[in-house]
């Protein structure tokens, strides 16, 4: 039976909205993590099948099929294919899914599977600004003319009984380990080398939760949710080689690790930040496998609320989650972000020695992936 493998895994660091990436073109972004993917494994381009890219908002400077184009920009012989995904915030996960696909089936033997997003250039929410975002039938069953994620959040924290300081708590910790693996050197081998950045740029070193509590909410006037317990709007890009066991052998290659089990699942649009829930226990009843055999679990952190309110209906090790930080700390430019995560959380496997990490994100539209990975022996 053919297996699926990740030989390598790199990412950009992250850059804050108008900082450091700023003026780099999404594509051009997306170029560096290609070239840098085939430089370190000295994979051939013109044997790679398809590029498969993550990428939300597909206007602008992020049209006209950004993963194609990215190929190209990287200098990649024009045989090489690309398209373009979007699954909201899963998107490069659901790439990472959709490459593992092709490689299971034999349509494809070498993939590469990432994404891009340049927030500084192309706004949060710039695709909705013209026509009628979700459509006539769609406002009409759920009785609103849109949907909210920051009220999706104020929802779950109300559901869990989370407090803004349970919440800005856990906002901290999210910049302490941050920080804290930035200067041990944890994010060191999986960086992209760009004279602009070299660390995620959106760390708060001085963050405290007495600093937190004089921000403003930002959705309720009685509400927890504001600016600090929530995912900071970024640039950044990540990409990874997946092939086969076998021809990774070939190629004379190491893998990382073997994509063991993955899934997506769809619920409440509404609340739509809980879908990591059902996500999760779907792709552990899938691999055969309980919480407490998961070593690293690395949930987006949209919202402060979503991964508090996953730890207590999954009853996880809380020492297991995010060990790193997460996007409170260092950003989540959307449709890098699922390949962001993943790239942390291999490395971070293979540093540890840890067998088995899931990763699982809310998306817009109550969806979640869920992907379980398994460190290659």
């Amino acid at each position: 039976m053919r297996d699926a493998v990740i030989v390598d895994a790199v990412r950009t660091p992250i850059g804050k909205r108008n900082g450091a990436l700023a003026d780099w073109h999404p594509v051009d972004l997306a170029a560096e993590v290609l070239k840098t993917l085939v430089a370190r494994t000295g994979v051939d381009p013109a044997d790679i099948d398809d590029v498969m890219f993550g990428c939300v908002n597909q206007l602008g400077d992020q049209s006209t099929n950004v993963g194609r184009m990215s190929a190209l920009a990287a200098g990649w012989p024009e045989t090489v294919p690309g398209v373009t995904i979007d699954r909201a915030c899963g998107s490069s996960q659901q790439a990472l899914h959709f490459a593992v696909a092709s490689v299971l089936s034999g349509m494809a033997d070498t993939v590469v599977a990432g994404g891009v997003e340049m927030m500084s250039r192309v706004p949060l929410g710039a695709a909705r600004a013209t026509g009628m975002p979700y459509g006539p039938k769609v406002r009409a069953r759920y009785a609103r003319d849109s949907f909210s994620q920051g009220e999706g959040a104020e929802m779950i924290a109300e559901r869990y009984g989370l407090s803004r300081t349970a919440l800005d708590e856990f906002s901290v910790r999210s910049h302490t380990l941050a920080a804290e693996a930035t200067d041990a050197g944890a994010f060191t081998g999986q960086l992209v080398t760009l004279p602009e950045l070299t660390v995620d740029e959106g760390i708060r070193r001085t963050s405290t939760v007495e600093t937190l509590a004089g921000l403003k909410t930002a959705f309720r006037p009685d509400g927890v949710i504001h600016a600090g317990n929530s995912s900071q709007i970024s640039d950044g890009a990540a990409a990874l080689l997946v092939t086969t066991g076998d021809r990774a052998r070939a190629l004379g290659l190491t893998p990382m690790a073997r994509f063991h089990t993955g899934t997506v699942v769809g619920d409440d649009p509404v609340v739509m930040l809980s879908a990591p829930w059902p996500a999760t226990h779907k792709v552990l009843a899938r691999a055969g496998l309980g919480i407490d055999d998961i070593g690293a679990f690395e949930v987006n952190e949209a919202f402060a609320p979503v991964p508090l309110g996953w730890l207590a209906e999954t009853g996880a090790k809380p020492e297991r989650l995010n060990p790193l930080g997460g996007a409170i700390a260092v950003g989540h430019p959307l449709g890098a972000s699922g390949a962001i995560l993943m790239t942390r959380l291999l490395h971070h496997m293979r540093d540890k020695g840890i067998r088995y990490g899931l990763q699982t994100m809310c998306e817009a539209g109550g969806l979640a992936n869920a992907t379980i990975v398994e460190l290659a022996e």
